[in-house]
């Protein structure tokens, strides 16, 4: 066992799903580097009284998409918590300027899954191209269905965000043959993702044959896609969101989908999640779902898992040797 300066066992809090459900993988990592590892059972997130109850009791902590509120960190100060690891690249659950004002040195885990969650954004926009869902309900319904679809050659796609993700998907669009329209305000040409273009949100959605969601969230974005822009866009454009669920109002895109405004949409994540029962999406057979679910493959979630474990161990080995290592570390 790797021993640790000061008084231990340090105690850690994991709260991540992906990471929970391969922990198997990740425990005997723990055990050698000295610290007592709790794992709840976690089908999303915990709400906020349970973290605020539990938190204090633990020296670090691992997040998924919990709230991590201002309120969480403040509790945790008060009690044992040193230091925090956001597992994953979206960080809009997480009040960093909390752990910032409170001296909790806190980190995200960026650049981990870009070409996982592209493929799935990929997938989808084919999908989506050739109906594949009415395919298979048909056939499951014992029908045997030839909808036409759409070749992607020669098709449009607005892209939002054109972050590591973004990017991944452009490749794989312009693979495709398809022309991007990338919409990102810190927007950068990159080497070997030519011709991208570029524009300011929502400016010429008009032209896109389908709008496609990487970005991160934040309080500026917040539904982007909502009844306004619905109304500028190409008659049959297709949807496709595998970033976060409030960048689409899904009140003004399930009236676009009923009027036909919209053609489909394809979702990984919702405004809430689980996508609740009574969600008027439910109701159109040309959405598919999926289940906040992009990032999740057996390598990205060991790539992503390993970084965070030498985030919190590396925080917390330098407060232990009384060093005080502090303040935001996101990338």
């Amino acid at each position: 066992m790797n021993e640790l300066p000061g008084h231990f066992p340090l105690k850690i809090l994991l709260t991540c799903p992906p990471m929970l459900r391969a922990i198997d993988r990740f425990r005997h990592r723990f055990v050698e580097l000295g610290y007592d590892l709790t794992t709840p059972d976690v089908p999303q997130v915990l709400p906020e009284a349970e973290l605020i109850e539990l938190v204090p009791q633990f020296d670090g902590w691992i997040i998924g998409d919990d709230p991590a509120t201002a309120t969480v960190f403040e509790a945790g100060r008060a009690g044992r918590l040193k230091a925090a690891v956001k597992w994953g690249v979206g960080v809009d659950n997480v009040d960093f300027a909390a752990c910032r004002r409170l001296g909790i040195p806190i980190a995200n885990t960026p650049g981990m899954f870009g070409r996982e969650v592209a493929d799935l954004a990929m997938g989808y926009v084919i999908a989506l191209a050739r109906e594949i869902f009415s395919v298979h309900q048909g056939i499951r319904a014992g029908g045997w269905p030839k909808p036409p679809g759409i070749s992607l050659a020669g098709r449009t796609v607005g892209l939002a965000g054109f972050g590591d993700i973004g990017r991944n998907t452009a490749r794989r669009l312009l693979a495709s043959e398809m022309r991007v329209i990338a919409y990102d305000p810190f927007f950068q040409p990159a080497p070997g993702i030519e011709p991208v273009e570029n524009a300011s949100w929502p400016d010429r959605i008009d032209e896109a044959d389908f709008l496609v969601f990487t970005c991160a969230l934040n309080p500026q974005n917040q539904h982007m896609l909502g009844a306004r822009e619905l109304q500028r866009v190409k008659p049959g454009v297709r949807v496709v969101n595998v970033a976060r669920g409030p960048l689409v109002d899904e009140a003004a895109l399930a009236a676009a989908l009923a009027s036909g405004r919209v053609h489909s949409a394809a979702l990984d994540v919702f405004e809430v999640e689980p996508l609740p029962a009574r969600s008027p999406l439910r109701a159109f057979d040309q959405c598919l779902f999926g289940s906040h679910n992009g990032s999740n493959t057996i390598d990205a979630v060991v790539r992503t898992s390993e970084r965070a474990i030498e985030l919190i161990d590396g925080f917390l080995r330098e407060e232990a040797k009384g060093k005080g290592l502090a303040g935001e570390r996101i990338s």
